[in-house]
């Protein structure tokens, strides 16, 4: 599991650091900037402004500014929101409750439809079933999130008016009603995320466990009296999901 990790963390780490360069460049070269709202504001004269400007090193070149905003953010100093008026920091820490929540919920959700369906789905290879599985396995794990959240909006806020579509964090309402309202807002993005992560774990348990079911050692267990049962949930799901 060791060398695994390390693998994984030597893949993701350039990976991560290729895409801060790709956002942080495509950011600095759009047009505006934090203080063009000042331009509007006639109490702020042209030298205060080009003082700001200077000041937060916003007429330096793009790959200075790039390893300045690195360099902060490995010391722990991850800027300033011009708009909420605060540290980016603290508006990270606010939302990660939140947000660890919402992920945890979607990765159980994922987990409960990919382990039943992808392990029935190989014990039954081509039937009726495993085809509908595998057709909408596809299609789940090939539509954008960001697409399917706008259908489920459409459908569940718009159309039903179920749910709400924004997420507030200033609910005013008390005890359980407090959590009810939350649980309201988080069904949405745990329906998509887990339905988006679940098909495409679907279809990993589907082809882990074919791979698994055909060896020798599965055949000696069934010719042993063992039933299908005990054979795919004893010997074959627990090899077929090590990673």
């Amino acid at each position: 599991m060791g060398p695994y990790i390390l693998r994984r963390l030597a893949v993701a780490l350039p990976s991560l650091l290729g895409i801060s360069v790709v956002l942080f460049t495509v950011l600095a070269l759009a047009p505006g900037d934090p203080f063009e709202e000042l331009a509007t504001n006639p109490n702020v004269p042209a030298e205060v402004r080009q003082m700001l400007r200077a000041k937060f090193g916003l007429d330096d070149p793009v790959w200075q500014r790039y390893f300045r905003w690195l360099a902060a953010m490995l010391q722990g100093d991850w800027g300033f929101s011009f708009i909420s008026r605060v540290d980016v920091d603290t508006l990270i820490w606010q939302r990660v409750p939140v947000t660890l929540a919402v992920i945890g919920a979607s990765q159980l959700l994922a987990l409960m439809v990919a382990l039943p369906v992808g392990i029935y789905s190989a014990t039954k290879p081509y039937s009726v079933f495993d085809q509908i599985a595998n057709t909408l396995a596809f299609v789940g794990f090939s539509l954008p999130t960001f697409f399917t959240g706008i259908l489920v909006i459409l459908v569940f806020s718009i159309k039903l008016d179920w749910l709400p579509f924004v997420y507030r964090a200033d609910i005013a309402a008390t005890g359980w009603q407090w959590w009810w309202e939350h649980i309201r807002q988080s069904i949405m993005p745990v329906l998509v995320l887990g339905l988006f992560q679940g098909a495409s774990w679907t279809r990993y348990v589907r082809s882990a466990v074919l791979d698994v079911i055909r060896l020798d050692y599965v055949t000696t267990a069934r010719s042993k009296g063992l039933s299908g049962r005990t054979v795919v949930l004893k010997h074959v799901v627990r090899n077929a999901l090590i990673p």
